[in-house]
């Protein structure tokens, strides 16, 4: 049974790991990952902005890479995976990088129904988790190649910018 000090001590170390951007056990991940609360579709809608939890995994950096910014969970069925930050400034929806856009369901993952962002163009699934009223700690799973062995660890926050 997981306790609320238990709890607290997950937050604790999830917040130091986005902040020093170490390189993380996956296994270090999935414990934190277990004492997280789920969530409902509802309580994600809105814009958020992201991060990595680096593991070493070879997807590490590369969202950097790309500009990407976060994700915009609008509605169920309007949602943009890879948010990005054009040479201009702007945000804007990459179509090409996140092949396509997304849809919001709850789906059972390790025995937790939670909340859940499918992919159109492909096999890939974002489960995320909440730390807190304003923070999402994401796996994304599925069977193409990138992380169909290893699993890749990011975390989002609301985003309360102007744009």
């Amino acid at each position: 049974m997981t306790t609320a000090l238990d709890r607290d001590q997950a937050v604790a170390d999830f917040f130091a790991r986005v902040e020093s951007q170490q390189i993380s056990d996956p296994a270090e991940l999935d414990a934190i990952w277990a004492m997280l609360d789920t969530v409902t579709v509802e309580e994600i809608l809105g814009d958020w902005r992201g991060g990595e939890l680096p593991t070493g995994h070879r997807m590490d950096g590369r969202l950097a890479a790309v500009g990407w910014y976060g994700k915009w969970f609008r509605s169920w069925y309007d949602v943009a995976p890879m948010v990005c930050r054009g040479e201009d400034g702007e945000l804007y929806s990459n179509l090409e990088i996140g092949k396509g856009a997304a849809s919001l369901w709850e789906v059972g993952f390790r025995g937790e129904v939670t909340a859940s962002m499918v992919y159109d163009g492909q096999p890939v699934i974002d489960h995320f988790k909440r730390v807190d009223g304003n923070t999402l700690m994401g796996i994304m799973n599925g069977t193409t190649s990138l992380v169909r062995e290893r699993h890749f660890y990011f975390y989002l926050q609301r985003d309360g910018q102007d744009r």
